[in-house]
């Protein structure tokens, strides 16, 4: 029984993601996993200038994916993080609900496993993100036990994920902590060393359009506020879920909100968890057939409904949800507000992607779903544990294809070769000059430039997104690495590069073949060093 809710969530993992479990790496979005990958050099190889490039939104994972890859195949490692996020999500939803009522526990643990949320991000290559909102659960129900290490080792998959899934992890945990919120918050900044050091040190700016840019936005026919509080409302259209729009599937997605935040206020009203029915023979439950005091205690959390009490994390949970939805709103009905923020300080740029803060909703969802099988008669329950699937059937099969497995071809490999092999000191620059790529041999998907993380050297890159808003403008985001922003002006101009590149700390530049005619003759006496059907490689 103890491992049933790894179970159903090593079985959600595989339909999601099952094209995307063979042969080959998972590349989409912001998912980017590149063979053998590097360890990041510290400190950068001179004599890169001191800038402190952008914002290290992928410390320290790409440090944590490297050091696994020494030891593993890396699609083997994206895999199982991948399949550990289904996981991890699934058994520690069923760890919070209290009381002994094992459906009521796979309930929650198919519902967190399989939401709109979940996928959303997934689409989106958040697996960082997700990293953090898998280990959500467990941090909750760590913080109401006291222990220290215990709430260490329960935000380790946060600390992992980096600074956003830490900055969710710490939103939901300190309102769950109560006077044990000072212990927690000095955890949570311990673990996030790795990432809140670079960051302070970093010259990196924060452009406040970023914030109607991000803004949630309505995801089918209930409008923002009724995509948000469905848990979708994503700002990228390409990570919305086939058939998600309908009418059908937002008015039933709507309906399973409801009753599950009912659900969860009445947990809070102290009400048993046992539920409906009554009690077997001798004492015995009729669901288990066993001891009704069976899984209390140690397994059901502290202060559970199971015995009359609302959980210890439940009003601290509720309070994190509703902050969670405040700031979502903030950023799409209050957008002046967020981009004052953000231009009196940098630091509040993480509230831009309102909708991401939604994860201690989705938790409060799951219980509060627990919370009404709990009370269903006895024939009724076991078909909680289908609903999800049911309201979101499209998630399935990697949304439909929409998730798959690919291979590099060879050249990728080989130039990293010559690049690495070269002692000659500096960055690389790699074009065209935009973050993410269509590649025809992943399928079309679009996915951040792999360069950015194949190289033993720093790689420069256009980190300045261009994001549609809906009415057919498209906003460009400024550039946050100052090299990047200087870079990104001499390319902007008519003359040569390769003297200006080389006097801002450049000595490689990579280029797509299919864009050699743009730049190639911007690049006077630069040796070319690899050439092949892909990539081209220059040395200033």
């Amino acid at each position: 029984m103890r491992l049933s809710p790894a179970l159903v969530g090593l079985v959600l993992g595989a339909l999601a993601l099952w094209p995307a479990l063979g042969p080959g790496f998972v590349l989409r979005y912001d998912m980017v996993f590149v063979p053998d990958p590097p360890i990041p050099p510290i400190p950068p190889i001179p004599p890169i200038p001191p800038d402190g490039g952008g914002f290290p939104r992928a410390v320290p994972s790409d440090l944590v994916v490297a050091l696994l890859s020494s030891v593993l195949p890396a699609q083997l490692v994206q895999k199982a993080i991948l399949l550990g996020i289904f996981v991890l999500a699934a058994t520690g939803a069923a760890a919070l609900v209290p009381g002994e009522r094992r459906v009521a526990r796979l309930a929650a643990a198919a519902f967190y496993a399989w939401n709109v949320y979940l996928a959303q991000r997934l689409l989106l290559g958040q697996w960082a993100l997700l990293l953090g909102y898998a280990g959500l659960p467990w941090a909750v129900r760590a913080v109401t036990r006291e222990g220290v290490r215990r709430t260490a080792f329960a935000l380790l998959p946060a600390a992992v994920g980096g600074f956003q899934a830490m900055l969710v992890s710490v939103m939901t945990v300190l309102p769950v902590a109560g006077r044990r919120a000072p212990r927690a918050l000095l955890v949570a900044a311990v673990l996030s060393l790795p990432w809140l050091v670079p960051a302070l040190g970093s010259a990196a700016v924060t452009d406040p359009a970023g914030v109607r840019a991000f803004a949630p936005r309505a995801d089918g026919p209930l409008g923002t506020l009724g995509s948000l509080l469905t848990l979708g409302g994503v700002w990228n259209s390409g990570a919305a879920v086939p058939g998600q729009e309908t009418w059908w599937s937002a008015l039933v997605r709507l309906a399973v909100a409801v009753a599950a935040v009912a659900g969860y206020a009445l947990l809070g009203g102290g009400r048993p968890f046992a539920g409906r029915g009554h009690r077997g023979h001798r004492g015995q439950d009729p669901e288990t057939g066993g001891d009704p005091e069976e899984g209390r205690g140690r397994d059901s959390g502290e202060g559970d409904g199971g015995n009359g009490r609302r959980p210890a994390y439940w009003g601290g949970l509720a309070v994190a949800s509703a902050a969670g939805l405040a700031v979502g709103c903030a950023g799409a009905f209050l957008p002046e507000v967020v981009e004052a923020m953000v231009g009196l300080w940098p630091g509040f740029g993480p509230l831009r992607d309102g909708q991401l803060y939604l994860a201690p909703f989705v938790l409060l969802q799951a219980v509060g779903l627990a919370a009404v099988t709990a009370r269903l008669s006895p024939a009724v329950r076991p078909g909680m544990l289908v609903l999800p699937l049911l309201v979101l059937p499209t998630f399935a099969l990697g949304a439909f294809g929409r998730l798959g497995a690919a291979d590099y071809p060879p050249d990728w490999s080989r130039v990293r070769e010559v690049a690495d092999a070269d002692p000659a000191p500096g960055a690389l620059l790699t074009l065209p000059w935009g973050a993410y790529r269509a590649f025809g041999w992943n399928g079309g998907r679009v996915v951040l430039d792999p360069a950015v993380k194949l190289f033993r050297r720093r790689v420069v890159w256009n980190d300045g997104l261009p994001v549609g808003l809906g009415d057919g403008r498209t906003l460009t985001l400024a550039t946050e690495d100052p090299l990047a922003r200087r870079v990104g002006a001499l390319l902007a101009g008519s003359g040569p590069l390769t003297g200006p590149l080389a006097a801002e700390g450049i000595s490689h530049v990579l280029i797509q073949r299919s864009n050699e005619n743009l730049f190639r003759a911007r690049l006077p006496g630069a040796r070319l060093v690899f050439a092949g059907q892909d990539l081209l490689l220059f040395r200033l």
